[in-house]
């Protein structure tokens, strides 16, 4: 040992003054007073390089200690651990003096990592992982150290080296993406995932699913490292792979679950109670107040409803992401675990196999893959006896798609018709059988034949609740689909004459309008017809404002001829003078006489004659009445041709409209249309589940169809192929439902106990009792009593008849 080492717990102080400092105190003066021990400083660091150098001999020469075990001393591996922890504490006051310990101490752990005693190691990472926590230590240059260090067994170790990797990486994105950072830190990952040796293949898979479960590494390079774990030589590794991509939806939900506050949890069971009858009170039942307290409830209600909607749709549109959704070449993907599945030199357990054969339905439905030998595979496994079978059939109808031919689909759905659907089956297996081929036609109509789909809707009288329910989707999918199929009882009446049709194989709608824009159409539609039915004359009406308005025309190009027209006659052919009295009696005077003109049928002469005699008396009544006489002529055939004029422009408007909006001249959608879409589409989803009053979807029960990329984003869960399958419990089982009946029962009495027993309160003769009385009542009471016994020891003796013959 050199002559200045000192032990770690006193240190003097030197030059200072004489007494004894533990490192701890000296640690604390060194921050607050750091040009003052700069001597102490040098003293101690000279120290860590001594026991650095002695620890590496001793070390080298296999040196043992006092007490006779192998490796290095104690005694030397705790005064490096403390000293190197101290220096790490205080590197940040000494840069120039402690510009070197941070490499010092990064290449002693390299080098000698996997060597040192438990504790020292620990000490040593834990003193590294400070430097680097203030940015002292740069983590590309010692990820591949904490990564390695995780494998050595040490679990104390591994869980402090996994949690910084972790936690450094999301600091160092948390405001934004280092992309050439991380690009360094992904490729040590990778490579270190492509290794051959499986403990450290494991560690790097565990670091990666972790940083892309917490979405940090969230992009297309590490999905496609994860996924490329699939083949790995090592079992173990397949295994974690496969599990994660197929548990990745479970992660998800359990993330946005603890996320989500309690506030957001409970409008979820209101928006389940909302029913016609509600919104019918919340209108016109109760008071003014409660009224109000009952809308106010609705509201929240169909808020929490529009969240859950909108947070369903974040998840099935481009936001929701998996691995498997980022795949480079699924196509490649999907084959090569096919093949791996079907040629592995090994065999694997059954368990395995379904998880490969999930992973690689699941692959072909989200990218709609055509791996045509895939589908004869599950053939050997589709028996209601097998193990798992739910699982199988739900993997089977994931794979299925509408690019898939159905030639290749027929013989594994001939498979589950023949062996599930059954007169001499179990219910449960033909539920299930009968759920699957719904799930199947769903995504290929195509496969269904007449014959089999009316001798499956037979099965709608099964007495088994599971069977008769299945059955009946069946039979509301095909009134949706193609009607045809059924027999005209089982059509429904508003499928009757329904000619709805499936697509043929590789046949594809293409969008020609804005999605959304036919129930704006629509909207506009129905607002023209409310109108027309309020206003039954519309037409004539709007006739009558042309005619009009071209009278106007004629009277303001003829305003110039003359001022006093200008007060005389209006559109509506009434007077607009500002002399009403005048006008008034001037109008009578004129009607009088068209009706001596009516009933005299004088001559056109003695018309003139009469007109010139009352213009000399009436003054102003002439004009008017000439120009009265000239608009009334000409009226009637102003009126016919408009009317025949704007009908002819509404129909050949219907006629050359087409798909174009009616609302907008050149072909484009404002803002406002694209609000009010957006409204009609909320609207039809409230509409669809009941909660709107005056909708005439509010009481159908249509089978909504989903479309081709809904169903391919959708997971299938193997529990909804069982609905209403009720499962034979296990002995255990009914004896813990027994138990848990038995709970809120108190414990056995007698009948006449029970009666006895109250559950209110005391009665009121029993509270009369009870009540402190008056001392006066207290004497006429007991006087009372008194003169009632006498009396009836009086009768006692009278009232005595003897015993009984027959006793």
């Amino acid at each position: 040992m050199s002559s200045h080492y000192m032990t770690p717990e006193p240190l003097s102080a030197s030059g200072r003054s004489s007494e004894k400092m533990s490192l701890p105190t000296l640690q604390s003066k060194m921050k607050c007073d750091p040009e003052g021990y700069e001597t102490e400083l040098l003293l101690v660091y000279n120290q860590f390089k001594s026991s650095l150098e002695l620890f590496k001999q001793q070390a080298d020469l296999g040196f043992k200690s006092v007490t006779g075990s192998g490796g290095s001393d104690p005694t030397v591996a705790k005064d490096l651990a403390d000293r190197a922890l101290f220096l790490a504490h205080v590197t940040p006051f000494y840069p120039a003096q402690l510009a070197q310990f941070p490499s010092q101490l990064s290449e002693f752990l390299h080098s000698s990592a996997r060597t040192l005693p438990s504790g020292l190691r620990l000490h040593v990472a834990q003193a590294l992982i400070l430097l680097m926590n203030r940015k002292m230590v740069d983590i590309a240059d010692n990820l591949g150290l904490f990564m390695e260090i995780q494998t050595y067994g040490d679990k104390a170790l591994k869980t402090l080296a996994y949690n910084h990797v972790i936690h450094s990486i999301k600091r160092m994105n948390m405001k934004h993406k280092n992309e050439a950072k991380n690009r360094v830190l992904q490729n040590v990952l990778f490579r270190m995932l492509q290794l051959e040796d499986e403990t450290k293949a494991k560690r790097a898979l565990i670091t990666l699913r972790e940083l892309h479960r917490r979405k940090v590494w969230f992009d297309e390079n590490t999905a496609n490292a994860i996924c490329s774990a699939c083949f790995h030589p090592s079992s173990r590794i397949m295994i974690a792979c496969l599990s994660f991509l197929l548990d990745y939806e479970k992660i998800e939900e359990e993330d946005d679950s603890d996320a989500s506050s309690s506030d957001e949890d409970t409008p979820i069971k209101s928006h389940l109670a909302i029913n016609r009858e509600d919104i019918y009170k919340a209108h016109h039942k109760g008071t003014l107040a409660s009224k109000k307290k009952k809308k106010a409830k609705l509201q929240r209600a169909i808020r929490s409803l529009k969240k859950q909607q909108r947070i369903t749709s974040e998840k099935s549109t481009s936001n929701y992401h998996t691995p498997l959704n980022h795949l480079r070449d699924p196509q490649e993907f999907a084959e090569k675990l096919f093949s791996r599945l079907q040629n592995s030199t090994r065999v694997e357990r059954f368990e395995v196999k379904m998880m490969m054969l999930k992973v690689v339905a699941r692959t072909i439905g989200l990218h709609r893959l055509v791996l045509l030998n895939f589908y004869p595979y599950f053939i050997n496994y589709i028996t209601p006896h097998q193990n798992g079978v739910t699982e199988l059939l739900a993997a089977a109808v994931q794979a299925c798609h509408d690019m898939v031919p159905p030639d290749a689909v027929e013989p594994l759905f001939k498979q589950i018709v023949n062996k599930f659907i059954d007169d001499r089956a179990q219910p449960e297996a033909i539920a299930v059988g009968l759920n699957t081929t719904r799930e199947i036609c769903l995504r290929m109509p195509l496969l269904m034949t007449e014959d089999l789909l009316q001798d499956l809707a037979l099965y709608k009288k099964s007495h088994t609740k599971a069977v008769s329910v299945a059955a009946r989707s069946l039979i509301g999918l095909f009134r949706e689909l193609n009607p045809s199929l059924l027999i005209k009882k089982d059509r429904g009446r508003q499928h009757v004459d329904s000619k709805a049709r499936p697509k043929a194989y590789g046949e594809a709608d293409v969008l020609s309008n804005v999605p959304g824009l036919d129930l704006l159409k629509h909207d506009d539609d129905n607002g023209e017809s409310d109108d027309d039915d309020d206003d039954e004359p519309s037409v004539r009406g709007t006739d009558e404002m042309v005619a009009s308005s071209d009278d106007e025309g004629l009277q303001i190009t003829n305003t110039d001829s003359g001022s006093e027209d200008d007060n005389m006659i209006s559109e509506d052919g009434d007077e607009i003078d500002e002399n009403d009295s005048d006008v008034s009696g001037d109008e009578d005077e004129v009607e009088a006489e068209d009706e001596d003109e009516d009933e005299e049928e004088n001559t056109e002469d003695e018309e003139e004659e009469f007109d010139n005699n009352d213009a000399k008396d009436g003054g102003s009544g002439v004009k008017e009445n000439i120009a009265k006489k000239r608009k009334f002529a000409d009226f009637d055939t102003q009126l016919n041709d408009a009317e025949a004029s704007l009908r002819t422009l509404k129909r050949l408007a219907k006629e050359n409209m087409g798909p174009a909006p009616s609302d907008s001249t050149d072909g484009f959608l404002s803002n406002e249309d694209f609000r009010r879409i957006k409204e009609l589409k909320a609207k039809q989803r409230l509409a669809q589940q009941g909660l709107l009053k005056k909708s005439s979807d509010a009481k159908s029960t249509a089978f909504k169809i989903p479309t081709s990329d809904e169903l391919s984003i959708k997971r299938i869960d193997p529990a909804k192929l069982e609905v209403h399958v009720k499962r034979r419990m296990t002995k255990e089982e009914k004896l813990a439902l027994v138990k848990a009946g038995r709970e809120d029962r108190g414990k056995y009495m007698a009948r006449a106990a029970v009666k006895q027993k109250k559950l209110g309160g005391l009665s009121n003769k029993q509270k009369e009792h009870k009540k402190a009385m008056p001392l006066v009542a207290k004497r006429a009471k007991v006087a009372k009593s008194r003169v009632e016994k006498r009396k009836k020891q009086q009768l006692s003796g009278k009232n005595f008849r003897g015993k009984k013959a027959w006793k």
